[in-house]
């Protein structure tokens, strides 16, 4: 027997890579002489440089770039394959790097996002995939535009630094000095949400307050940010509310679509093309795959519905088990989940069940593959 172990992290109790060490220790125990291999997965958002570059032996790359708030700071990016580079925004630009008392998106920008895309130009890699998740950003994406030759102008054609506040100034928009290199590049742009740039279901007033934005503030933003959609409609024809995801990560989806040509794709498909999964799944005969927590948001771009529906078309059974079930779990089981095992085995608080949850994830694999062992003999 063949098995494959593809689970996300358990935020803030496991790893992808400490699931695969306990299932396999626990198959070993259970089936005895089975096969096994494991890969690391994420969908996306944090985790998926690691587990891109765990998954594909790769290695990271860290230069000097500038945070939200314009400070100097190290950031990371994976690169394998000889041409291909994985950027998580969120190590240049990311909401963690702010301290809550500054949280203001009119004053944080993606201009470090711009920077290690450059970091990656100027090392050889073309075919560049970028993580938008987890921002602290509603600047359109203009910093990380400005930092590769796109120039921001005010109604005296001074150029603008690119943040949040700089929409409310913006009156022209000038790529001709966007670098050259770009037009050679394969840009993915990994993303799960469909928000378009503006409007009630837009970049501001979807995700303007999680970044510290008042309701004045997010009027403000939004006047600005509806300024730039029509500059960029006037100027490059693209009407940035119809591009699904254009208002992801503040507005770096525009961004990226309309000055780098980026292919808007789903996180889990993209980490799951790039680890070659498919490939993996060639003569197994069960899949393993979890997370912290199964729900009804489970269905939606996340790691057990990518792995699930992979698995399914190729008609290999899936389990899954999760620190947690909530509201509709079972809904994933739509999506090529065979069966459902939760970690907990009695009442606890959340706190108990984190603190254990090695030993609990353990005891739990071993129930779940015993089950599989009775349904062998069964048959």
């Amino acid at each position: 027997m063949k098995l494959l172990f593809a689970s996300d992290s358990f935020k803030g109790s496991l790893t992808s890579e400490q699931t695969i060490k306990l299932l396999t220790k626990a198959a070993k125990e259970v089936f005895g002489d089975c096969e096994t291999s494991g890969v690391p997965v994420a969908d996306g958002g944090e985790g998926t440089v690691d587990a891109i570059v765990a998954a594909e032996k790769g290695e990271m790359v860290t230069c000097s770039v500038h945070g939200p708030l314009m400070e100097t700071m190290n950031a990371r990016y994976g690169v394998f394959g000889g041409d291909r580079a994985v950027i998580e925004m969120s190590s240049a630009s990311g909401l963690p790097l702010v301290p809550k008392e500054k949280r203001n998106p009119m004053n944080t920008t993606t201009y470090g996002t711009g920077e290690l895309i450059l970091d990656a130009l100027d090392k050889g890699y073309r075919d560049i995939s970028i993580a938008i998740g987890g921002s602290a950003t509603n600047d359109g994406g203009m910093g990380c535009a400005r930092a590769l030759g796109v120039r921001f102008l005010d109604e005296s054609g001074n150029e603008l630094e690119g943040f949040g506040r700089d929409l409310l100034k913006l009156c022209s928009i000038d790529a001709t000095n966007l670098d050259p290199r770009i037009k050679d590049c394969k840009i993915t742009v990994m993303c799960d949400v469909t928000n378009p740039l503006c409007g009630e279901h837009g970049a501001t007033r979807t995700f303007g307050a999680q970044k510290g934005a008042t309701k004045e503030i997010q009027e403000q933003l939004e006047e600005g940010m509806c300024r730039y959609r029509d500059l960029i409609k006037k100027d490059f024809g693209i009407d940035c509310d119809t591009i699904k995801g254009a208002g992801a990560a503040g507005g770096l989806g525009a961004a990226l679509c309309v000055f780098l040509g980026g292919n808007m794709k789903s996180g889990i498909d993209t980490v799951l093309d790039l680890i070659r999964f498919d490939e993996r799944l060639e003569g197994v005969d069960i899949v393993v795959t979890g997370e912290g927590r199964t729900d009804w948001q489970s269905c939606f771009g996340k790691v057990m519905q990518g792995v699930g529906e992979r698995a399914k078309n190729k008609g290999i059974p899936v389990l899954g088990l999760s620190g947690s079930l909530g509201k509709n779990a079972l809904d994933i089981c739509e999506h090529g989940i065979t069966s459902l095992m939760t970690t907990v085995n009695s009442p606890m608080t959340l706190d108990e069940a984190m603190e254990k949850a090695e030993t609990l994830y353990f005891e739990a694999a071993l129930r779940m593959f015993k089950f599989v062992k009775a349904g062998m003999e069964l048959k």
